[in-house]
């Protein structure tokens, strides 16, 4: 599902307009992308938490060339799915 049909089923489940819809949506990402930027965890009931998973330094080995190269630290995002969500797929 993308962005589009996201906002149609929203804006059709919750009887506002598409344009409304988009606003909350959007206000929902922003505060994602704040918390998690902050380190901190951001979990929603039913669907799972979004939190900050830090990689550390390593060493990795370019396919190519077969050259040793350091893989610096750095951070990712990590999504763990809530059981209500797991027990849907499931």
């Amino acid at each position: 599902m993308k962005k589009d049909e996201l906002l149609k089923v929203l804006a059709e489940e919750a009887g506002v307009k598409k344009v409304e819809a988009e606003k909350v949506l959007d206000a929902f990402v922003d505060a994602l992308v704040a918390e998690v930027k902050k380190g901190e965890k951001f979990a929603v009931a039913g669907l799972g938490t979004f939190a900050v998973a830090k990689r550390a330094a390593r060493e990795g080995v370019n396919p190519k060339t077969g050259a040793k190269i350091k893989i610096a630290a750095s951070k990712n995002v990590k999504f763990k799915a809530a059981k209500k969500l797991k027990d849907a797929v499931n």
